[in-house]
């Protein structure tokens, strides 16, 4: 008999730190940057990654230190991923908070990190550095990664748990 993986079965803030983390798909979409509309609240994605972001791994250049060098960098916990707006609709963290299924292409359980860049669902060689914007804005970047109408199944789900 095959028990129940560890993020269905524990709560969040039981989890180890190696469990929590391993929740992240590694698609790199909450490494772009985010702008809020002041008057109507709105957020809206763009294709501008951070600067320690890694386009061609998809991955945090300096994970590590990332708070030292990008002080503004948030770190998603147990206790705050249900207050962040900004990660998308198929993230990992957001998922298992609102007790939904990780996707089949989750690397938790295809067993394959790679499968996620394959797929299409990460960033990877989609991002423009933001230490190479120039005299650019964020707005020429804008891009809905949710868009994508391999998401629709994710698009519900605003941000609520499934116990609420």
């Amino acid at each position: 008999m095959t028990s129940a993986p560890f993020w269905k079965t524990k709560p969040l803030t039981a989890m180890t730190e190696a469990e929590w983390e391993s929740l992240c798909d590694g698609c790199g979409k909450c490494c772009t940057n985010t702008l809020e509309d002041e008057d109507t609240g709105n957020l809206y994605a763009t294709r501008v990654a951070c600067r320690l972001f890694c386009d061609a791994s998809a991955q945090c250049s300096n994970y590590a230190e990332r708070v030292k060098h990008v002080p503004e960098c948030i770190k998603v916990t147990p206790e705050n991923v249900g207050e962040l707006d900004f990660l998308p609709a198929t993230c990992g963290y957001r998922l298992v908070w609102q007790g939904a299924d990780l996707p089949d292409w989750h690397h938790l359980l295809c067993g394959d990190r790679e499968e996620i860049h394959r797929r299409g669902y990460s960033v990877r060689s989609r991002t423009v550095s933001e230490a190479k914007l120039g005299n650019r804005e964020l707005e020429d970047f804008l891009h809905d990664w949710d868009e994508d109408p391999r998401f629709a199944a994710y698009r519900p789900a605003r941000w609520q748990r499934s116990d609420t």
